[in-house]
Formats: structure tokens, sequence, C-alpha cells
């Protein structure tokens, strides 16, 4: 162990990007600490090696990230590399989506990278060196039209992920935003199969739309889990880790909608996801 890079991943389940993340910094000789939800700890057994070792960590939790960071810290002596990568998809109209479940978006997705952030860099803000990785999206460039609440939790983190960058400079910290496009994997899936317990009232008509929207990032064309996290390993483990990694399918576009005036990019996401007819 000593000398091998420790590597801490979130959301690690199979059949998720955070699940190659492990694998991929595994061979790159790190000592990878694959985590996840208690429900989905069996989820990560396949990860099992002498470089693999699993955990159970809700990142919505203060008390469960704090326990595990502490345990970790005290068996390994430090985390070199924090992958802040565990979150949930969250479809929907804005104007009818309960504030309970975009609540729950941003506990994870935003607050949950917060988390994890602050009970790490005590630890390597002592040891003036580290690098937290936190996982954004290119919709939190450019959001898409029945995923706001997703978006904007993506949003946070990009903002957030540009904040700490210079903050933690001077404690000798490294702070990557991943900006991944369509990467193909089971989140998709999840985000759909969350649709079926909504019946929509003013967006009724635009259900097919909705459904749509969430099975977006999982086109034949999405780029694959395994070379996505190859990527990004390569990069964060570079002796000068970039501040911004951007990659997958579709990120040419939402960078160019980045630069587009408002109405182009207005006339291009209500045409792509049917928002464009009168009810």
């Amino acid at each position: 162990m000593e000398g091998l890079k420790v590597v801490l991943v979130t959301g690690c389940a199979k059949g998720g990007i955070g699940y190659e993340y492990c694998k991929a910094f595994a061979e790159q000789n790190c000592h990878v600490i694959a985590s996840d939800i208690p429900q989905r700890v069996d989820d990560m057994s396949d990860l099992k090696s002498n470089n693999i070792e699993t955990l159970s960590l809700d990142v919505s939790s203060d008390e469960s990230v704090s326990l595990t960071i502490n345990n970790i810290i005290s068996k390994h002596g430090r985390i070199d590399v924090l992958i802040n990568n565990a979150g949930i998809g969250s479809t929907g109209p804005l104007a009818e989506l309960s504030l309970e479940t975009i609540r729950k978006a941003w506990e994870i997705n935003t607050l949950g990278q917060l988390r994890m952030v602050q009970n790490v860099v005590p630890h390597m803000a002592y040891r003036k060196s580290g690098s937290i990785v936190n996982v954004g999206s290119v919709v939190g460039m450019v959001p898409t039209p029945w995923a706001g609440s997703y978006c904007s939790s993506k949003a946070g983190v990009h903002a957030m992920s540009n904040t700490l960058r210079v903050e933690l400079k001077p404690f000798g910290i490294n702070v990557v935003l991943v900006v991944p496009g369509a990467i193909r994997s089971n989140f998709g899936r999840a985000s759909t199969d969350k649709l079926g317990n909504y019946e929509w009232k003013l967006y009724k008509d635009f259900k097919d739309a909705i459904a749509e929207r969430a099975r977006a990032s999982q086109a034949s064309k999405a780029t694959d889990a395994t070379i996505f996290a190859r990527h990004v390993a390569n990069k964060v483990l570079g002796t000068k880790p970039p501040k911004q990694i951007v990659f997958g399918h579709m990120t040419g576009l939402f960078v160019l909608l980045s630069w587009s005036p408002l109405w182009v990019r207005d006339l291009f996401f209500s045409t792509r996801f049917g928002v464009n007819k009168k009810v």
C-alpha cells in the first residue's frame, strides 16, 4: 500500500460510471476505495481485489460521511484523490415536480459533493496535497427542458468547483471539474424508471417528450463508460491535472450552445424535446 495513491470514489454500484472509475484508477496502480449507499454495497462485490476495497457511504448523511472519512484516514493515513461521482437523475417539469424530489437531487448531487469536500479538505490541507474531482455535466453549462432539477443541481456543482479551485489553491489542493457528455450507463434507465410514479397535470400532453428527455443521454452514440473513466483517470493522475475535463458524446454541441444566443438555444431545445406545441 505504501506509495500507492489512495483514491476514494463515491457512487460505485455496478452499471454506473463510478464502477468504471474504480477499475480505471486501479489499472493505474492506485489503491481504490469504492463506496455507495448501504443498499447497493452488494452491487460493488465484483470490484473487490488487492487494489480495490469497498465500503458503505451515504453522501447525503453528515454522520456517514464524517465517520467514513475518519475511518479511511485512520486506516490509510491519507486520501490523495476524491472522485465526487455519486448522483441521481431528476426528470420532470419544474412547475410540477415536487419540491421533495428537487430537494433530494440537490442533497445528493450538490450538497453531497460539498459535504465530501468539507470532510476531506482538512486532511489534504494538512499534507499540502490532494486532488478533488467534482463531476458536473454538460447540462450544468446549458440546461435543458424537462430536467431543470438535475441541471440546476449540476450547475451548482460547476459554481462550487470554480470557487473551490481558487480557494483551495493556497493549500496545495487541485480541484478538477469533470463535464461528461452522454455516457453509456444505467443512469438513463434509472431516471426513466422513476417517471412511472408521476401523473402530470398541466403537462400530461407532454408525457412522451418528458420520457424522451429521461432517455436522452443513453442514445446509441453515447460514449462507452470504460473509455470515459480511463480518460478521466489519465488526466487526473497527470503531473499537472487540468482545471476541467470536458469529454464524451454531445460535448461539442453543448459548448456551441453555451456560446449561442438564447433564442437559438431555446429554439433548439423546444424542437428537440417537444416543447414547441400549443396546449
